[in-house]
Formats: C-alpha cells, sequence, structure tokens
C-alpha cells in the first residue's frame, strides 16, 4: 500500500493542480445556466423556468458537438508540449480557431432552424412560444462561446488553466447581474423578461471570447508559441486533425447530451410541473457533471503528454490519477444531493409546493448516479489523450441510445413510473458507459505506446 501512495501520490497532485482551474472555469460556464435559472425561477415562476431550461438543453445539444469536439486540441497541444514543438502548437491553436468559426456557424444555423420548428417536441403551447425566443438568441451566442472555448484549448494544453478560470468567473458575476437587469429593467433599460435571460447569456459569452483573445495575444509566456514566423505556416492538415479526432468526441458528447435532452423532452409530454422539477434536479446534476469534466480535461491533458514523451507508466499513472479524483469528488457530491436535497431545491423555487416535492426527489436519483457519471466522463477524456475516439463514440451510442433512452420510456410510459423511470433509464446507460469505457482505457494503455508513431504530429 505504502509503494503504491509513493508511485501514486505525485501524479494524484499533479493532475489535482491541474484539474482545480479547469473544474473552477467548467463551473464557471455551468453556473451561468444555474444563474438564468435561479433568476428565471425566483422572477417569473415555474412555467418559464420550464421553457428556458428545455430551449438551453436543446441548444446546448446542438452546441455539443463543436464543444466536445473543440476539447481535443488541448490534447494535441499537450501531446506537443511532450514534444516540445513550439511550431505545431501555433498551427494547432490557429486551426482550432477556425475550426470553432466554421462549426459556430454550422450548429448555430441548425439551431435556428430547430427554434423555428418547436412544436415538433409535443410542448404546451405556452412553453413552446416562450422557448422558440429564449432558444433563438441563445444558438445566436453559441458563436462567441465557441471561439472562447477553442482559445481556451492553448491555454489547458500548456497547463495555463487559470485564464479560462479567471475569465469564466468575471464572466460569471457579469451574468448574474446582466440577468437582473435585463429581466426586470433598469432606469432607461425595459424589462425583457425571460428573453432578458437569454440576452444576458450572450453578452456575457462574447465578453469571454474577447477577453480571452486578447489575453493570449498580450501575455508573455504564449509569445514562444505565437512569433511572427509560425504564422506563414499552412494549417490545412491540422484542421484536418482537429476534425478527424475532435467530431468524433464531439459525437460522444453529443450522445449523452441528446440523451438528457430527449429524456427532458419526454418529462415535457408529463406536464408542466413534471419538467420544471426535472429541470431543477438536472440543472444540479449537469453542475456536478462539468466540474467532473475539468478532472476528465486534466487526465487528457495528463495522459496526453505523457504519451507526447513515450512514457507507457506515465499514461497508466496519469488515468489512475484522474479516476480517483472523479470517484472522490462525485462521492462527495452524491452525499450532499441524497442529504440536502430539500434545501437544494428551495434554492431554485419557493412558491410552487408540487414542483417542490417532486425536485427533491429527483435529486436524490441525481445523487445515485454521480458515481457513474464521473467515471464515465473520465473515461472518455483519457481515452481522448491517447487519441482514441472511435470505439469511445461506439459505447457512448450504444449506452445512451441502445440503453437509456428506451428504458427511460418503458419505465416512464410502459410501466407508468413517470419521472423517475426516466432517471432509472439515465442511470442504467450511464453505468453502462463508466464500464466500457474504463476497461478500454486500462487495456489499450498497455501498448498505445508502441501505436504512437502513427498518430499524427
Amino acid at each position: 500500500m505504502q509503494k503504491w501512495l509513493q508511485t501514486y501520490k505525485p501524479e494524484v497532485a499533479d493532475t489535482l493542480r491541474l484539474s482545480i482551474p479547469i473544474v473552477i472555469a467548467q463551473l464557471g460556464v455551468v453556473l451561468m445556466g444555474v444563474t438564468d435559472n435561479l433568476f428565471v425561477g425566483r422572477l417569473l415562476g415555474a412555467v418559464p423556468l420550464g421553457a428556458a431550461g428545455l430551449a438551453v438543453s436543446l441548444s446546448f445539444l446542438v452546441s455539443s458537438i463543436g464543444v466536445g469536439g473543440l476539447s481535443v486540441v488541448s490534447t494535441l497541444v499537450s501531446q506537443a508540449r511532450g514534444r516540445d514543438d513550439a511550431a505545431a502548437i501555433n498551427r494547432l491553436h490557429r486551426a482550432g480557431l477556425r475550426v470553432a468559426l466554421l462549426l459556430s456557424l454550422l450548429l448555430g444555423l441548425l439551431g435556428v432552424m430547430l427554434a423555428f420548428q418547436f412544436e415538433l417536441f409535443g410542448q404546451t403551447p405556452q412553453v413552446t412560444r416562450m422557448a422558440r425566443d429564449f432558444m433563438l438568441i441563445i444558438s445566436v451566442s453559441n458563436i462567441p462561446l465557441f471561439i472562447f472555448v477553442a482559445a481556451r484549448q492553448l491555454c489547458d494544453g500548456l497547463t495555463y488553466p487559470r485564464v479560462a478560470m479567471a475569465i469564466t468567473l468575471s464572466a460569471l458575476l457579469l451574468n448574474a447581474l446582466l440577468n437582473y437587469v435585463l429581466i426586470l429593467g433598469f432606469g432607461p433599460i425595459p424589462a425583457l423578461g425571460l428573453n432578458g435571460s437569454a440576452w444576458a447569456t450572450l453578452l456575457s459569452r462574447v465578453f469571454m471570447a474577447a477577453a480571452i483573445l486578447l489575453y493570449v495575444s498580450r501575455t508573455r509566456a504564449f509569445r514562444p508559441y505565437l512569433v511572427a514566423t509560425y504564422r506563414a505556416q499552412p494549417i490545412a492538415a491540422e484542421v484536418q486533425q482537429v476534425l478527424k479526432l475532435g467530431l468524433p468526441g464531439g459525437f460522444i458528447f453529443f450522445f449523452e447530451v441528446a440523451t438528457f435532452s430527449l429524456a427532458q423532452v419526454m418529462v415535457g409530454w408529463l406536464g408542466e410541473n413534471p419538467l420544471a422539477a426535472h429541470q431543477i434536479a438536472l440543472n444540479m446534476a449537469s453542475t456536478t457533471y462539468m466540474m467532473a469534466t475539468g478532472i476528465s480535461s486534466a487526465g487528457a491533458i495528463r495522459v496526453g503528454n505523457a504519451l507526447g514523451q513515450r512514457s507507457q507508466e506515465g499514461v497508466r499513472r496519469a488515468g489512475v490519477a484522474a479516476f480517483l479524483l472523479s470517484g472522490l469528488f462525485m462521492g462527495l457530491c452524491a452525499l450532499g444531493f441524497l442529504s440536502a436535497n430539500e434545501w437544494l431545491v428551495s434554492l431554485y423555487i419557493r412558491d410552487n409546493a408540487d414542483v417542490a416535492s417532486l425536485a427533491a426527489g429527483l435529486v436524490i436519483m441525481a445523487g445515485v448516479f454521480q458515481l457513474s457519471d464521473g467515471i464515465q466522463v473520465v473515461g472518455v477524456g483519457t481515452l481522448r489523450g491517447l487519441s482514441d475516439v472511435n470505439v469511445p463514440t461506439v459505447i457512448t451510442l450504444f449506452a445512451y441510445w441502445v440503453m437509456a433512452l428506451p428504458i427511460s420510456y418503458l419505465l416512464c410510459f410502459t410501466l407508468g413510473w413517470g419521472v423517475t423511470g426516466v432517471w432509472l433509464g439515465l442511470l442504467a446507460g450511464l453505468t453502462v458507459a463508466a464500464v466500457l469505457l474504463t476497461v478500454r482505457f486500462f487495456r489499450l494503455s498497455r501498448h498505445r505506446i508502441a501505436q504512437s508513431a502513427a498518430v499524427p504530429a
């Protein structure tokens, strides 16, 4: 046991130091959604809360392909750093920004098209009307979001995650202020109601994109990677590499987000109160999940750097450290959800006892699947560090669309378990994904170094 601690303690410490700023940055991103929901729920009520939650969920579903796909850039940057290749890092940074702009325009257009077809989701007329306008604004905000995500990959891959952390926390405060002002109005600024929350998110994301681009371009630590001679080098190969490795990774993210979004649509068929309750519990679970993605990103960076150095033992240690940290963190979150569920729900809504009671029960369900959710997302991250994206894509497709969604529908509607049945189906899919992805990493880590020469530089 002592030998095991001596082996893994430094790796756990290094991963934790890298994880904390990434986790805080990820938490800041998701807390924008939490802030929106808190202001909407407490100022406008349950129906606008359900509409906003549904619109954000569907918009995030569309954007997840780009957000998940761009995350591969930090891994590639980390691999290049392990090889001490500054020119490659420059090309990857520029390629990431180009891919971000391309995907934001394509996926933003898709989001707008979905907003104009909202009747397809079978919601009540009031929810449909509110959600359509909200989603149009949120879809536009994905353009600055993608640019921010692409730029932060350089910072994270070079182990400067505090940059994105500071900018995200600043944007979170700005978002809270703008929510209050734009929802209720202030002085000459008219009250925009529900749409004011969407405009707050858009303006906050514009700030994030501008701030990180300005910081990277003017900070000494990044100058060795942004020298003028590198800018003349073509990036077509790197753009192709980011798309080739990133899109499967993006679809991994998409399959999971789609599962939760479609589950939310199913809950909407049950009525407005179940939808609002589901949104409250899902918002909490999404918060802890996004924090776990920070640990996953740190694991991917550490594994990628070890792969660049061709260290098989380093790859394995980095993976084990990420799994341990995620398991511990999500276990603590599970305890919090199970013991403080009613208090947590009270933060979201205060004037609807039926919604609060139903949401408190769902928060307990969210606590149960915390471990599975944390382990599966680290499995995805560590495999991304090994540039393994195709098999994990198949695993997540099976776990979420073949297992989770059919089980959720069966338990909810066929057996009549309602929204609880939906959450049990989600738990089944997450558990299957956690097991298969973990097994995949430990099998692949045994011989990936021998294959690393085939990984594009």
